[in-house]
């Protein structure tokens, strides 16, 4: 229906972009400023109140600088201003991370302890998290620009308790005996299938850490530290920022590495399937981009379908795979449904993400701004 397209389009009117771009290595946007706005005036971007402890690579449980020396600029997504530089990791320092990997998993304490001390430790990391909450939703913030509230309020419990869910699973984990035809015993087992790598994207990346356990790595570097806290051994956990071509290229045809998961672009993905593929034929799980429908039938309650369908559609700036990006309404309805969405999404408050009552901050980055404006 033409509704899919006109609906999509229902973007704030009060975001504005001015932009000015300095390419770096690797195509990274070095400079770019991007601004935005409620009102005339640019209010003074609020300063975090956290310091940013972590930059470099963490392997075989030390944090390090990349092989090469290399950096890359994380930028303050309000300004353009850079936060920190963060260690640019290269195929040598995932060589690194996949040895100390495998050497943890073939010959470390983790696999020989108890299951009921894997829980615990992974139940000390979690309260770990939870107690250092506003840091990480504070970076997480800095660093992405989502709300401030969103991050505390809503990812990094999330986060918690996912963490707490599979610290549950450590000891319940069993095979099955199955009974058969014939004098035969009939026994299945699950084990872990050992080095697994796992690409993460910049759009929820602690919660994704969490899930997978990008460029944006801050608030994941900060976590890492803290499950080594909770007594997590060296080598099982290890961390390498960078960029796709070369870090997540390397990664994803390592023939070390057992198992693979992405999260991305479906371009990127096909890349990822295809050295997974060349390399050592390592299974490999894809999360990928799509379009998902919101349906708005002849008696749904409009004033709720329109917020329901303006949530699925700008939660996190809509930098979300699973957004609500195509919205069909029935005809009967279509018109109403239009003037409210159309209304509600000029109503959204865009701002500061550190500021309260923030609905919506800038986008990660002047690029997906850009990208955005065509369909303003």
């Amino acid at each position: 229906m033409a509704s899919s397209l006109r609906i999509s389009r229902l973007i704030s009117r009060s975001f504005s972009s001015t932009s000015i771009f300095s390419r770096g290595g690797n195509g990274y946007l070095g400079s770019s400023h991007c601004k935005y706005s409620t009102a005339a005036a640019i209010e003074e971007p609020i300063k975090p109140a956290v310091q940013v402890e972590h930059t470099q690579l963490l392997i075989d449980g030390k944090f390090v600088d990349a092989a090469s020396g290399k950096t890359f600029p994380t930028l303050d997504p309000r300004t353009g201003e850079v936060i920190a530089h963060v260690a640019e990791g290269h195929s040598e320092d995932v060589d690194r991370a996949v040895a100390a990997a495998r050497k943890a998993f073939d010959h470390g304490p983790w696999p020989k302890i108890t299951a009921y001390e894997r829980q615990r430790i992974l139940l000390r990391a979690a309260d770990l998290i939870e107690k250092h909450n506003d840091e990480l939703a504070a970076l997480e913030t800095w660093d992405n620009g989502k709300p401030y509230e969103q991050s505390a309020k809503i990812e990094i419990p999330m986060c918690v308790r996912l963490i707490r869910y599979y610290a549950g699973w450590a000891d319940k984990i069993h095979g099955l005996t199955v009974p058969a035809d014939g004098p035969y015993h009939v026994q299945t087992l699950h084990e872990p299938i050992g080095v697994a790598g796992q690409i993460i994207p910049w759009n929820f990346p602690l919660l994704m850490f969490a899930w997978k356990l990008s460029r944006h790595q801050l608030s994941a570097l900060y976590a890492a530290k803290l499950f080594h806290e909770a007594g997590l051994p060296h080598g099982v956990l290890n961390v390498v920022s960078g960029f796709g071509p070369t870090a997540g290229a390397a990664l994803a045809s390592h023939m070390e590495v057992d198992k693979l998961a992405f999260t991305g672009s479906t371009d990127t993905g096909k890349v990822v399937l295809e050295l997974a593929a060349k390399s050592n034929l390592k299974p490999v799980t894809l999360e990928l981009g799509g379009k998902s429908p919101f349906i708005v039938c002849e008696d749904a309650d409009i004033d709720q379908a329109v917020e329901l369908a303006h949530f699925a559609l700008f939660f996190n700036q809509g930098q979300c795979c699973c957004a609500g990006s195509r919205t069909f309404v029935h005809e009967s309805v279509y018109d109403e449904f239009v003037e409210k969405a159309k209304a509600r999404a000029l109503k959204r408050v865009v701002g500061d993400p550190f500021k309260g009552g923030i609905e919506q901050g800038p986008q990660v980055n002047c690029l997906e701004s850009f990208t955005l404006h065509p369909h303003v």
